[in-house]
């Protein structure tokens, strides 16, 4: 299930930065948002019913972001609010990638990866990009979009 929501996750990183690259309204864009948004959440509470408590909150994080900046789009909200939740997860991404892709965890059963290491940090650079823009107002231009169309790309076809 991983594979799929991962799948999902690069299409809508792709479809938000090329959405903002070309000036698509954000309530158009929000429809990916939601979509991808929904079906983390499913897939995440199957990972949560069967007992996979880490895949959850990983892939939970990825929910909440999606269906965060949806609702943000939609109703024409201020980012603040998802700036600070992302700065959050731009954090505990660090935290995953050296989990993953360095150390490796016996308890969780993951062995290191350092292509996970890689992708959770890329990642975290998205996240931690909303603490840059909305919370010190640092106007990073085309970067963001394009990170999330490079990252989209990356995390879409990670293997």
């Amino acid at each position: 299930m991983l594979g799929v929501c991962l799948l999902f996750v690069g299409i809508v990183l792709i479809n938000n930065g090329v959405f903002s690259l070309t000036n698509v309204s954000k309530k158009s864009a929000a429809v990916m948002n939601i979509l991808t948004g929904g079906l983390s959440l499913f897939i995440n509470f199957v990972n949560l019913v069967q007992g996979n408590y880490y895949a959850a909150g990983t892939g939970l994080l990825f929910c909440f972001t999606y269906l965060f900046v949806a609702i943000i789009n939609i109703f024409d909200l201020e980012s603040l609010p998802f700036a600070w939740f992302s700065t959050f997860v731009a954090v505990n991404a660090v935290i995953f990638g050296i989990i993953e892709g360095v150390s490796g965890s016996v308890a969780l059963g993951i062995t290191p990866d350092w292509r996970w290491a890689v992708i959770w940090w890329l990642w975290a650079i998205l996240w931690g990009s909303s603490f840059v823009t909305d919370i010190l107002g640092k106007n990073l231009g085309k970067f963001v979009p394009c990170l999330q169309i490079f990252e989209g790309i990356v995390t879409a076809f990670r293997e």
